[in-house]
């Protein structure tokens, strides 16, 4: 074997690992610009004593109301968040750390990551697209939002896989999940489609017996749609096309009783005149859930999200809530 001095050497294993780091750097590199974050800040919230002691009272009468029909307090989760000075922002919770399955609420999550990949190029804009974002958005449809999670993670449905498969479908499948754990939202599981049946082959799979659903809280939801309203979103245009597709319309003449637009927190605006509404609900048969951003013509600009579990068909105790809050904020005004 032939030797080589030393001094040769040594020169060859600096440059090899120069290559090899400058390689490296340029892979994390490329992962950060994908990811759209590096220049994130997030969004600040302080607790605010006033509002909580709003919230509380709220929630307190409400299971009070609702106590002959065996509403408890683990059946709740309530986040309000006060954006009329968007620089000293206010929120109370009760419960708001609390996970729970979202429902179709989550698409609110995939609506968001659609427009991020947008902007990182690694999604094309077509018009099948926006078709089936609006469809998701504003029907709430879950053959839209199966199409949504295809694009966002290429990692689609089909039959069963090996372990060894199943874990590279599910690194992809993790894409959303990945985004937004990187803007410090610790605290939900984003990686399921929404069903109106049941879930087969790989999906079920990765469903892990229930163990891996879809995850969220009131306090991530609702600072994820404050991030919208104040159009710190993606970008100030996607976060207002955004708004346009979760736009409601609480004076809809509906018999819907599970209509985006009058079945949830536009239940508690029908007798304020010109109040604007902006949601995203979910229901199955053990949840009903609503996200909603609302402004009224006095003034109030808030964002409230209640999740109900067990009380699915009983329509009546998100507007309740909505109600006591609209109430003792526009009567400190």
């Amino acid at each position: 074997m032939k030797k080589y001095p030393a001094l040769l050497i040594l020169p060859l294993i600096v440059c090899l690992f120069s290559v090899s780091a400058t390689a490296q750097k340029k892979i994390v590199m490329k992962k950060s610009a994908l990811t759209g974050v590096q220049k994130y800040e997030p969004l600040a919230l302080e607790n605010s004593p006033e509002l909580q002691t709003i919230l509380t009272k709220a929630v307190g009468e409400t299971l009070n109301k609702f106590a002959p029909k065996k509403l408890e307090s683990d059946n709740l989760a309530v986040t309000l968040i006060d954006l009329r000075d968007a620089k000293n922002l206010k929120m109370a919770n009760f419960r708001g750390d609390a996970k729970i399955y979202p429902a179709s609420v989550v698409k609110m999550f995939y609506l968001v990551a659609v427009h991020q990949w947008l902007k990182d190029g690694r999604l094309k804009d077509t018009p099948e697209l926006r078709r089936a974002l609006k469809d998701m958005i504003v029907d709430s449809s879950n053959d839209a939002t199966h199409q949504i999670v295809d694009v966002l993670t290429d990692a689609t449905g089909g039959g069963e896989l090996s372990p060894a498969e199943l874990k590279i479908w599910a690194t992809r499948r993790e894409a959303v999940n990945r985004y937004f754990k990187a803007m410090d939202y610790a605290d939900i599981n984003v990686v399921q489609k929404t069903y109106c049946e049941d879930l087969y082959g790989r999906e079920r799979q990765f469903w892990n017996g229930g163990k891996n659903r879809n995850m969220l809280t009131t306090n991530s939801t609702a600072r994820l749609l404050a991030e919208i309203a104040l159009g710190r979103a993606v970008s100030p245009e996607a976060s207002k096309q955004m708004l346009e597709l979760l736009k409601r319309n609480p004076y809809k003449d509906s018999k819907d009783l599970d209509s985006q637009d009058i079945g949830f927190t536009g239940i508690a605006l029908k007798n304020i005149p010109n109040a604007n509404l902006w949601a995203k609900a979910g229901w199955t048969s053990n949840s009903r859930h609503d996200a909603a951003y609302v402004e009224t013509p006095d003034g109030q600009k808030f964002v409230l999200v209640v999740f109900t579990e067990k009380f699915a068909n009983e329509r009546e105790i998100i507007p309740d809530i909505a109600a006591k809050i609209l109430q003792e904020l526009r009567g400190k005004n």
